[in-house]
């Protein structure tokens, strides 16, 4: 999938399904304006409590749980429903502008990829059932056949879900669209399925009992978000305080300000070229602020922090009492294990300790190359794949970089 196509193609087949549904609703008028009213409510309701934070899967659970359950919807209270697909994604889009408003105003990006996701998911949904069950498809399905159709058709537009996400993300970012993909699918099981267990649980409540389940079946999601929103908080804590740890060589006098930020977000760009998932990631991130922290064991201060140049017996022992030091700060081990071996042969080093030790080297050699900064430094580290530096964490740095606006050479 080529970077910057899924983009338009996505917002352009978006805007022509939300086109075509306003335009035949509008024809015909809103069938059961009070079931519509209702499902539009819960969806504007869960847009507003719309959650905006890093690595977030589902920005809105509680709008996404109402709109696939009204695309989902049969039967209000044993009386069959007659809105089709049109209206379906009518109500959803005019429900998530409402509810994104508020957002907007406030300038928070990533509105138009989340309406397009919103109606192309929601519209796959609709199209799946709404035609087949108006022309009495699923007449005779009941009970746990009826149950297990809806979590199948779910499953299926989680499926489509995952896939938009990841196209949008290549789209934007330009980083490979297989481990997106992945982590997308990776993140189903825990977001993704409450909210697909939500709606099918609203869509079968409301065949019964008729819209008083929505308020009913609609607060487990909601007591959900408000945990997930805790737990990311205590997850952005822990990353401030080894951040903080991170600084104390810089405060100290041992490494230049700033340093371990730059090598931290550009080892973390690397990784995402390479294709390392969202928990590797994370690891290859805490490793790269900390990855200078054995210097505070040294009496004499390496000049400038910048340990690339030392002999390898050294930058090993120091390396060594930097995975010491993060052990006894009760940081995962995973972590402490990078620290330890960024300084082995590159051959013997796990991913992330190759990753942290050719960007460590690159942001050290940048400093010192003068005006032609990145070339300069990028071509001595091409020159060390012979034995120093693993060639392909090179070359993803390169692509990194070259990402960013900076035109590289090509190896060679």
């Amino acid at each position: 999938m080529k970077r910057g196509r899924a983009l338009p193609l996505i917002h352009g087949s978006a805007a022509l399904l939300a086109l075509f549904s306003l335009g035949a609703t509008l024809w015909t008028g809103v069938e059961q304006r009070g079931i519509a009213l209702a499902f539009g409510a819960l969806v504007a309701l869960g847009e507003l409590t719309r959650w905006h934070g890093p690595q977030v899967r589902e920005a809105a659970p509680l709008g996404a749980a109402g709109a696939l359950s009204y695309a989902l919807l049969g039967e209000d209270a044993g009386r069959a429903t007659t809105h089709g697909v049109a209206q379906v994604i009518s109500v959803v889009l005019a429900a998530s502008l409402v509810g994104c408003v508020p957002h907007i105003a406030r300038g928070r990006g990533g509105v138009f990829d989340h309406l397009a996701r919103r109606v192309l998911t929601v519209g796959f949904a609709a199209v799946c059932f709404q035609p087949l069950y108006n022309h009495g498809t699923f007449a005779d399905w009941s009970g746990p056949a009826y149950a297990l159709l809806l979590i199948a058709l779910l499953a299926l537009t989680a499926l489509c879900d995952a896939v938009l996400a990841a196209a949008l993300a290549h789209s934007r970012t330009g980083w490979p669209f297989g481990p997106l993909l992945r982590d997308e699918l990776r993140g189903m099981p825990g977001i993704g399925s409450a909210v697909g267990a939500t709606g099918a649980v609203m869509a079968l409540g409301v065949a019964v009992v008729g819209l008083w389940a929505l308020p009913v079946f609609c607060l487990p999601l909601l007591l959900t978000q408000v945990s997930l929103r805790r737990y990311a908080a205590v997850r952005t804590t822990y990353r401030q305080t080894i951040a903080s740890l991170a600084r104390a060589t810089e405060i100290a006098g041992y490494t230049p300000a700033g340093h371990a930020r730059r090598v931290a977000a550009l080892s973390r760009a690397v990784g995402r070229d390479l294709g390392l998932s969202e928990p590797e990631l994370t690891v290859l991130e805490y490793a790269a602020l900390m990855h200078d922290i054995g210097q505070l064991s040294l009496v004499d201060p390496v000049p400038a922090g910048a340990t690339a140049g030392l002999p390898g017996a050294e930058q090993r022992r120091i390396a060594l009492l930097g995975g010491a030091v993060v052990r006894q700060t009760g940081v995962d081990a995973e972590v402490a294990v990078v620290v330890e071996r960024q300084a082995d042969p590159y051959p013997e080093q796990p991913p992330a300790a190759r990753i942290v030790r050719a960007v460590n080297a690159y942001d050290e050699k940048v400093r010192d190359a003068g005006p032609g900064g990145p070339l300069t430094a990028l071509e001595e580290l091409r020159l060390g794949t012979a034995g120093d530096y693993a060639p392909e964490v090179v070359e993803a740095l390169a692509r990194v970089l070259s990402r960013e606006g900076l035109t590289l050479p090509s190896a060679g």
